[in-house]
């Protein structure tokens, strides 16, 4: 969302019946293939990207390893991914 974004929020929300989740909304450009993006090793970060340690290709595949809910959906306007875990 930092490399690839013009912008956008997190939320966190804690339910009673023991979840996290995170809500990540970003404003455009989306992502081009979602099963691209979903390979490990895969990237479209920019080299001045790649110098800060940003864009491994890792990021996606990580995330959807280690949550247990993952709700991907892009377009143009913008991405929105929703993560959760099981706290409790």
């Amino acid at each position: 969302m930092i490399i690839h974004s013009y912008g956008g929020e997190v939320v966190l929300t804690l339910s009673n019946e023991g979840k996290c989740e995170l809500r990540f909304s970003d404003l455009g450009p989306g992502i081009e293939d979602i099963e691209k993006a979903m390979t490990p090793g895969w990237s479209t970060a920019k080299a001045s990207a790649r110098e800060f340690g940003f864009g491994a290709g890792m990021g996606l595949p990580n995330i959807k390893r280690n949550c247990d809910d993952f709700d991907l959906t892009t377009s143009p306007e913008g991405t929105t991914l929703v993560i959760g875990f099981k706290v409790l």
